[in-house]
């Protein structure tokens, strides 16, 4: 080959650039193709996780179909993962509940509803310990807003390790969220236990007074009457 063949503007040199040029919109043409497809992927997986949770309270299992498909078509959803997680925890099946939740706070590490509910799994399975850091790791997020189920959750957790002061205060934090998360009857009377606990009967009474207050003939209202049959008067 002659050197001038590949001088700019010969022949040569204008095929070599056409071939090139060729080639980057292939490329170009490809890296859009993808995106189009993993759009379109992002898209129905959405559309699945929404379906899932339109099925869960009247058909569980079609429920579960749903969210796999959503999570196989975006490994990346976190609420399909969250939604296989409450499912799992439904049926008892903790490890693979567990599994879900961890994934989905791999995903994302602020999911403070998915770190809240993955407490609650490990306590199920008497690791407090691990679920008391659970809690934690969901309060860390200040964004999250329903912080008085964490720390409803957490205080009881506190209170089954013995740690009743910092059962208490978290129980009182919770307590002041406004709208309430938590059935403020129940919250009272985890509070009217930790209050006898330390000694406090009078908090505890008036804990327990508003528990019959707020769940008349209730479950709550029921043990909260035992329980005032054990302060001292």
């Amino acid at each position: 080959m002659r050197e001038t063949d590949r001088k700019p503007g010969s022949r040569m040199h204008r095929v070599d650039r056409s071939r090139s040029l060729c080639w980057i919109l292939v490329v170009l043409a490809v890296v859009a193709a993808g995106g189009c497809a993993n759009e379109e992927n992002l898209r129905k997986s959405k559309g699945f996780y929404q379906e899932g949770v339109a099925r869960l309270s009247s058909d569980q299992q079609q429920a579960y179909v749903s969210f796999q498909k959503a999570v196989k078509l975006n490994p990346d959803n976190k609420e399909a993962h969250y939604g296989l997680g409450h499912i799992y925890a439904s049926q008892g099946r903790l490890k693979p509940a567990e599994e879900s939740f961890r994934e989905a706070i791999r995903i994302d590490g602020d999911y403070s509803e998915a770190n809240t509910y993955l407490g609650q799994v490990l306590a199920s399975q008497d690791r407090w310990k691990d679920a008391i850091a659970a809690y934690r790791q969901a309060l860390s997020n200040p964004l999250y807003p329903t912080p008085d189920l964490a720390r409803f959750q957490l205080g009881k957790a506190l209170m089954h390790e013995g740690d009743l002061q910092g059962a208490m205060e978290v129980l009182e934090d919770a307590a002041t969220v406004t709208p309430p998360n938590v059935p403020p009857a129940m919250l009272q009377l985890e509070l009217a236990r930790v209050y006898h606990k330390l000694g406090f009967d009078v908090r505890a009474r008036e804990a327990l007074s508003k528990v019959s207050t707020l769940d008349k003939g209730g479950e709550q209202a029921a043990a909260a009457q035992e329980l005032l049959g054990k302060l001292k008067p």
